[in-house]
């Protein structure tokens, strides 16, 4: 039974559904902290991505699409279908990056429609074993830990001791391997090993490769940072935009090895990004960056290339959230879902049916607020929760944003946030104001992990030193491509 918020009758999902005959492929690459302005395709006046440009022209592409303004709350959505809070991720550290273990999620709904599924990089939704992928629906699983390379924060979210973006150790499918080269070929080039593997069997799949990159610390290649050394206004800019430059060698890569092996027309290949720049120089017109309730930090670029499904060229400018990709993707794939959720398939849309797109409020909150018993840099001691309500928050529709109490922009005329325009339009912000705070309530409950007490050690040095002492750290093989 098909349990949803959807504006599509059943009738409708399925016939939209039975237009793709087979099951099709999915790949979907998602990058970190890079914003809706670090392309050339959306006007970067400098920064070079030839090959994101080439698929940015060969896609359908979702001009308003909002996401989280931080990693981990993003990431949860794109699993989950519900909008972060409800998950029970509320930060990116601190234990509040683990996903509640109640839900279900991308993979495990792909995974009974008959996908194999992998992911390769990123995960940042919990770092003890139950919260890791391979207990959550992934059947391969080549990631780092915590939410970059080398982190260590207080509790469990942390990565293998000592771990860089070049050479890094890796955790293959519960094993720890020692990898050669820079972090995001690696894991480009662990995913097409997947991929050509299971095109070969004609199964089925979903690979979800996110990765740590442009996230800092801010460390390209050396070419790649050169290319930028004289352009950028600090080594920092020069190193993110060479770490995107590499993302885009790696996607040229995917996209020609596709086409080599055949496979291209029957996979669907998605583009996005978890949040707003966290080291760019051009906003593309928007206020705000990472972190931030504004556009700027939760307007990203979404690009979906399906040949022959959707059309090369076209710009959905609906206001479309992370929250939509998991009944996207489940309808692609043709599986049911039994839980309820907050987002509704995009699918109609994206297939060019004349459908209506019915208005609603979205949410957007920080977090990141203290934590009980926690001392550190990372927050005050902070167990009243209530004081956060109207702190960092924002309400999306259509036409409108409300960030805070105090201010009211019409969005779709004015990206950069410059008129306030709450006194000309006080019952619009009465009703959005109306609207979250009874979202907030809906949502309190659900915040399981805020007082959960630290680890007293992070499973990935444990793992990692057992290993060390007990059958060592072999080297990774890397795939024949």
């Amino acid at each position: 039974m098909i349990k949803r918020n959807s504006l599509y009758a059943l009738g409708f999902l399925v016939s939209t559904a039975s237009a793709i005959a087979d099951k099709p492929n999915i790949i979907f690459v998602m990058t970190d902290d890079q914003g809706y302005g670090d392309l050339a395709c959306h006007g970067h006046p400098y920064l070079q991505t030839p090959n994101i440009d080439k698929l940015y022209a060969e896609s359908t592409r979702l001009t308003d699409y909002q996401v989280s303004p931080t990693c981990a709350p993003t990431r949860s959505a794109l699993m989950s279908g519900m909008l972060p809070f409800k998950t029970g991720v509320t930060h990116t550290i601190l234990e509040r990056e683990r996903m509640n273990l109640n839900v279900t999620t991308i993979a495990q709904v792909l995974k009974e429609s008959g996908y194999t599924t992998g992911i390769f990089g990123k995960w940042h939704l919990g770092d003890e074993a139950p919260y890791q992928p391979e207990s959550r629906g992934f059947d391969e699983v080549f990631m780092h830990g915590a939410g970059g390379i080398g982190q260590v924060y207080p509790g469990s979210c942390a990565d293998a001791p000592d771990n860089k973006y070049f050479d890094p150790v890796i955790r293959h499918n519960g094993k720890f391997v020692k990898t050669k080269g820079y972090c995001t070929d690696i894991f480009f080039k662990q995913a097409l090993g997947w991929i050509k593997e299971n095109s070969a069997k004609k199964k089925p799949f979903y690979a979800y490769i996110a990765t740590n990159a442009p996230h800092g610390p801010f460390i390209a290649p050396e070419n790649y940072r050169k290319m930028y050394d004289k352009k950028s206004k600090s080594k920092k800019t020069a190193n993110f935009y060479g770490m995107i430059t590499n993302i885009d060698d790696n996607m040229g890569l995917l996209m020609r090895k596709l086409d080599e092996w055949g496979i291209a027309d029957n996979t669907l290949l998605v583009y996005t990004t978890d949040n707003g720049s966290s080291a760019g120089d051009f906003s593309a017109g928007m206020k705000g960056k990472k972190g931030t309730v504004n556009e700027g930090g939760t307007r990203v670029p979404a690009f979906f290339r399906f040949p022959d499904k959707f059309e090369a060229g076209k710009d959905i400018d609906k206001l479309i959230r992370h929250i939509d990709l998991f009944p996207t993707l489940a309808e692609l794939a043709g599986a049911q879902i039994s839980q309820n959720l907050d987002g509704r398939s995009i699918l109609p849309l994206l297939m060019g049916k004349d459908e209506k797109w019915q208005d609603r409020m979205t949410f957007f909150h920080k977090g990141r607020w203290g934590k009980k018993g926690d001392n550190s840099r990372w927050g005050k001691l902070n167990s009243d929760i209530s004081k956060e309500k109207y702190k960092n928050f924002a309400v999306r529709n259509e036409k409108f944003r409300l960030v805070g109490k105090t201010k009211l922009y019409d969005i779709k005329n004015d990206r950069g946030e410059k008129n306030n325009l709450i006194e000309k339009y006080p019952e619009i912000a009465a009703e959005m104001l109306k609207s979250y705070e009874k979202w907030w309530d809906e949502v309190r409950p659900l915040m399981i992990n805020e007082d959960v007490p630290f680890a007293k050690a992070p499973p990935y040095h444990l793992w990692f030193n057992k290993q060390k002492e007990t059958t060592g750290i072999p080297d990774w093989q890397p795939p024949n491509l």
